[in-house]
C-alpha cells in the first residue's frame, strides 16, 4: 500500500501509436507507515525484487486481473494505443471543451460519427449534429446534477427526478440515455449517458451490442478510463473474430472492415426507415485508413490469419488481402472465445438444431461441439441471426425510450432530417 506521505506517479494516459507486446511488472510497495527516506539523485537504485507476470497485451482475455483494473498502472504499457485515433487538432481541442460544461463527473467520454469523421454520402459544407457518449460512475448523481445545471437538456422528464431519468436509462434498450439538439460553445451536440458498468458489461459481453457496435467502428476517445479501455480492447478482437467466421478463406480489408461495421447495424429498424442504405459503404469508404488503425494491430497478432499484401496506411483507393486458417480446431477456438451473451444465443441455437438439452460438460465434449459447429454450412446464417436479434431488440427499445427522453418536438426533428438524408441519397 501508499503510505500517506507518498503519491504514486500519474501513469501518460494516452499511449503512443506503437503496439507493444511487452507485460507489466508490478512493483511492490512497503506496508511500513514510515517512509523511505529520499535517496540522492546519484545514489542507484537497487534492482526491484521479481514479482509475478500481470495483464500484457497477450493475455488481456483470460488475464485474473481483467476485473480489478481499477487505474492505468495495472495495464502494460500501450496497451489499447489503436483505439486512440488521430485526428484534427483543433477539432480535438473543440470536442474536449464540450467536456468542460458539464459540472457532472463524466469519468469517460468519446465523440463518434459523421460529425467527427468523414463519412461520404454528406455535402462538404454540410454541419451534422456531433454525438457524443458519455460514461458516469453513478447514473443518478450524474442526472441530479445536470438537471440542476442544464434543464434545457431535458425534456418533460426531468419533472420526474434524476431516479426515474437513471431507472429509464439502466432499465430499458441499450442502457442509454441521450438529450439531442444541445448548443454547447456554438455546436450543435447529442449526448448519451451511460453507466461504467453497463458500457464495461456490453463491451464484454454484448449483451445488447448498442454501445459495442457503435466502439467497433472509429471514434475519438476525449476521456479515458482503464476498464472501458480493457473492455473495448476485448469488444474489438471479439468483432473481428465474429467477422472472420462470416468471411470466406481469401478476402481483401475493405470486406473485413465492412462487415465488422455492419454487425451493429443488422436487424436496426432505423436502417429500413430512416438511414442511408448505403452507411456501411460509406463509413468504410471515407474511414480506411482509421480501421486500419484501430484493427491492424489486432488483426497482425492472430495466428490465424495473414496478409498476402500490403498497402500503405493512408491508403484509400488500394485494399489489403488477407488469408484466414480454417482449420476446424483454430475456428472452434474463435467460437468459444466469443462474448459470453452473444456466445450462448450461437449456443442454444445449435443446441436445437443438434437436438440437444445441454452443452457438453468436458473439455473435450465441448470442443467437439464446438468444431461441429464451425464445420456446419449453417453457421454463417445462425451468426447473421443472432446478431440481429440481439441488435434489433436492444435499437427497437432505444428508439421507443428516444421518443420521451427526447420529447416529441426533438424526435420529430430527428427522425425528419434522417428520412430527409435518406431521400436525398435515393435521388442520387
Amino acid at each position: 500500500m501508499l503510505t500517506p506521505h507518498l503519491k504514486q506517479p500519474r501513469l501518460p494516459r494516452v499511449p503512443s501509436s506503437t503496439y507493444s507486446s511487452s507485460i507489466l511488472i508490478l512493483r511492490p510497495y512497503s506496508s511500513s507507515s514510515t517512509p523511505e527516506p529520499i535517496k540522492s539523485l546519484n545514489t542507484p537504485r537497487p534492482p526491484n525484487p521479481p514479482s509475478p507476470p500481470g495483464l500484457s497485451n497477450a493475455n488481456f482475455e483470460e488475464s485474473v486481473l481483467a476485473n480489478d483494473v481499477s487505474t492505468f498502472s495495472k495495464l502494460p504499457k500501450e496497451f489499447g494505443a489503436n483505439q486512440h485515433l488521430v485526428i484534427d487538432q483543433e477539432l480535438k481541442e473543440r470536442l474536449r471543451s464540450v467536456l468542460w460544461q458539464f459540472n457532472a463527473p463524466i469519468r469517460y467520454a468519446f465523440a463518434y460519427g459523421s460529425g467527427v469523421f468523414n463519412q461520404g454520402g454528406y455535402a462538404k459544407d454540410a454541419k451534422p449534429m456531433v454525438d457524443f457518449i458519455f460514461g458516469v460512475t453513478h447514473a443518478q448523481h450524474f442526472h441530479s446534477l445536470n438537471i440542476a445545471r442544464h434543464p434545457e437538456h431535458y425534456s418533460g422528464l426531468r419533472h420526474l427526478g434524476s431516479a426515474a431519468i437513471s431507472f429509464i436509462q439502466r432499465g430499458f434498450g441499450g442502457k442509454v440515455y441521450f438529450n439531442p439538439y444541445v448548443e454547447v460553445n456554438g455546436m450543435m451536440i447529442k449526448y448519451g449517458v451511460v453507466s461504467i458498468d453497463d458500457l464495461c458489461d456490453d463491451l464484454n459481453g454484448w449483451e445488447t451490442m448498442y454501445l459495442a457496435g457503435r466502439m467497433q467502428k472509429p471514434v475519438k476517445i476525449l476521456r479515458d478510463e482503464p476498464r472501458v479501455r480493457l473492455a473495448n480492447q476485448i469488444n474489438l478482437i471479439s468483432a473481428v473474430r465474429t467477422a472472420l467466421l462470416l468471411l470466406p478463406e481469401k478476402f481483401t480489408e475493405k470486406e473485413l472492415y465492412e462487415t465488422i461495421a455492419g454487425l451493429s447495424y443488422m436487424g436496426d429498424a432505423r436502417m429500413h426507415v430512416a438511414e442511408n442504405p448505403k452507411k456501411v459503404e460509406n463509413i468504410v469508404s471515407a474511414q480506411l485508413p482509421k480501421f486500419r488503425e484501430l484493427y491492424a494491430p489486432l488483426v497482425e497478432n492472430l495466428p490465424n490469419l495473414t496478409f498476402q499484401s500490403t498497402v500503405p496506411m493512408q491508403s484509400t483507393d488500394a485494399y489489403a488481402s488477407l488469408h484466414q486458417d480454417l482449420d476446424p480446431a483454430r475456428r472452434a477456438k474463435m467460437v468459444a472465445r466469443l462474448p459470453i451473451s452473444f456466445r450462448t444465443k450461437i449456443q442454444t441455437i445449435f443446441l436445437k438444431h443438434y437436438g440437444m438439452k445441454y452443452l457438453p460438460k468436458e473439455r473435450e465434449g465441448m470442443r467437439m461441439f464446438e468444431e461441429r459447429i464451425v464445420g456446419d454450412e449453417r453457421l454463417r446464417t445462425e451468426i447473421g441471426r443472432a446478431v440481429r436479434k440481439t441488435v434489433g431488440w436492444s435499437s427497437g427499445v432505444q428508439t421507443v425510450k428516444g421518443l420521451f427522453s427526447a420529447g416529441p418536438i426533438k424526435s420529430w426533428r430527428y427522425v425528419a432530417e434522417k428520412v430527409g438524408k435518406k431521400t436525398s441519397t435515393r435521388k442520387e
